[in-house]
């Protein structure tokens, strides 16, 4: 889930909680208010009706006594008052003994405005003398509406009181309610500070702490794992994957530099020993004796071989080539020595014409020829067979060369195999490269360390078995890039 859509989810909810708690006070406080104002609107109105029936009282004592316009139109107005307030009490509801005492405060309240309405009629007829009686009944009953005025002020308090305490009570659970409410927005709060700063705040440190040790040059540097759906998790993975890459491609700049560094190794090496000058005096002494012995048609074949075998040599070592040339050039190797030890040494092909367009460094197979013959069979007077077998198997291509010679011990087999540093003497090899060097450049041109095996013992010979990822390129590809 991403952030953005938590937040959506998360402050919302919190505002829902806060809102509702604020929702239950307010409601606490209107159901108070609401049944307050009930109970005061009640007891307001038996003030008024004690307070209109004292007006009333006054206003007729006025009447009657000064008989004038004014306190007769007040007289009326304060009577029809009264009449209104009768009117709200008639929709007034009470039980019991409570019923009894409003219905008869409200018969109080009709008596008050009959005996009000026969002495204003009297006063109107002109008989003063009947209505000294009747004043001083509606005096009682004005008394009488007063009293049960408090009467009902003292129900309505007696009656609201159980009300008022479960109100309370009910507030107080309200305020409970509220409380926890509030501790639990506060917690959810919390829990959400300590989430954000968990899942993007601390992340984005350890990042930015991951860059710094990086822009010092660590790259072996711990990058935190960010395994979320998050903006945050994506930095992370992205983050991490860019750190793979220029691992990645740092350790291919590697690789290329070491291998630049090889080929500069053994072109120093090259130039500095293209040529033996025990194998140059070996074979210019062959190329005498045959051209005193036998006649010129041998001795131009061999002087070909030999200025072949030279050009070859003088080739740049970083270029790749096809096995069709180092066959070739291995052929041209195989001429010279047959010329020069003849029947003492003989030499096998074993060639699978579909494999020669595999793409191999070049000078791979004389220096493993030129090993072979040095190390294994130069010092056998007869009998010296070195074979050259190159066949597909699987996915990749077999090279392998053989010799019946003194072979060798596991110890240096071993020691061949595991450390690219080892190396035989290099007396005799024309081209100034060993074994160890040979292996580097195809371990590092095929980006590979399964690249050879040596299956020798002693005196039981020694075969050298390149297994060469299949790499075709062409001819036209080759020359390509020799160009």
């Amino acid at each position: 889930m991403k952030i953005r859509m938590k937040l959506f989810i998360f402050i919302p909810l919190l505002v829902l909680l806060l809102n509702v708690i604020a929702f239950f006070i307010f409601q606490s406080g209107k159901k108070v208010q609401e049944s307050y104002d009930v109970m005061m609107q009640r007891i307001f109105l038996y003030k008024q009706v004690s307070s209109e029936m004292q007006e009333n009282l006054r206003f007729l004592s006025g009447y009657m006594i000064h008989q004038d316009e004014k306190n007769y139109r007040l007289l009326v107005k304060h009577r029809q008052r009264l009449e209104d307030l009768q009117q709200q009490l008639s929709h007034r509801k009470l039980q019991g003994n409570d019923a009894l005492t409003l219905e008869n405060y409200k018969h109080m309240i009709g008596v008050f405005i009959e005996l009000e309405e026969s002495i204003v009629q009297m006063m109107v007829n002109k008989q003063l003398s009947d209505y000294a009686e009747p004043y001083n009944e509606i005096e009682k009953v004005s008394t009488f509406i007063r009293e049960d005025s408090q009467a009902l002020v003292d129900l309505e308090l007696s009656a609201y009181q159980p009300v008022y305490k479960q109100m309370l009570i009910n507030i107080g659970k309200m305020n409970e309610l509220g409380r926890i409410l509030f501790v639990l927005t506060t917690l959810l709060s919390i829990v959400f500070a300590i989430w954000l700063s968990r899942t993007i705040v601390i992340p984005i440190h350890r990042l930015v702490f991951a860059a710094k040790q990086i822009s010092a040059g660590k790259l072996d540097a711990h990058i935190p794992q960010m395994d979320g759906n998050d903006e945050i998790g994506l930095l992370g993975q992205t983050f991490q994957q860019m750190m793979e890459n220029l691992r990645t491609l740092i350790s291919k700049n590697m690789e290329i530099l070491e291998k630049e560094k090889l080929v500069r190794e053994l072109e120093l090496k090259a130039l500095q020993s293209q040529i033996n000058p025990h194998f140059l005096f070996n074979t210019l002494n062959v190329i005498s004796k045959l051209a005193y012995i036998e006649g010129a048609e041998q001795t131009s074949e061999l002087t070909i071989s030999t200025s072949n075998l030279l050009r070859y040599n003088l080739r740049k070592l970083d270029e790749p080539v096809t096995l069709r040339d180092e066959v070739a050039h291995a052929k041209e190797y195989f001429a010279i020595q047959k010329a020069r030890f003849r029947d003492r040494i003989m030499f096998q092909l074993d060639i699978a014409e579909e494999c020669l367009g595999q793409v191999i460094p070049c000078l791979t197979l004389q220096p493993l020829l030129e090993n072979a013959f040095v190390h294994g069979i130069e010092g056998m007077e007869a009998g010296a067979v070195i074979r050259l077998s190159v066949r597909q198997k699987r996915d990749r291509i077999h090279v392998v060369i053989s010799d019946n010679g003194t072979g060798m011990e596991e110890e240096v087999r071993q020691a061949i195999l595991q450390s690219s540093s080892y190396s035989f003497s290099k007396k005799g090899h024309s081209t100034g490269l060993g074994m160890a060097n040979v292996l580097r450049r195809l371990r590092l041109f095929y980006g590979t360390e399964d690249i050879v095996d040596i299956c020798s013992a002693p005196n039981k010979g020694t075969s050298i078995i390149l297994m060469l990822p299949k790499r075709e390129g062409g001819e036209k590809d080759v020359q390509a890039a020799n160009r």
